[in-house]
């Protein structure tokens, strides 16, 4: 069974963000260049308002995290 299947996934808007990294500055810009980080993987859109899916926020930062390192994993 994976994390997510654990739990139910818990979404937040850019305010009410839980963790001190990335401040809300940080995650509106991730947000503005979601088509070409590939960030729009973690956000959802509901109306006007966007929604960031915690557990698929830290799995785009371990992809990002092995694309960087070249594609290992430790």
């Amino acid at each position: 069974m994976t994390e997510t299947e654990k739990s139910p996934t818990k979404f937040y808007t850019v305010a009410d963000w839980p963790h001190p990294w990335p401040p809300a500055g940080g995650i509106r810009h991730l947000i503005f260049h979601s088509k070409t980080n590939g960030f729009h993987k973690v956000i959802k859109k509901v109306g006007r308002r966007v929604l960031i899916d915690e557990a698929a926020f830290f799995r785009w930062v371990e992809e990002n995290n092995a694309k960087s390192k070249g594609g290992s994993h430790e």
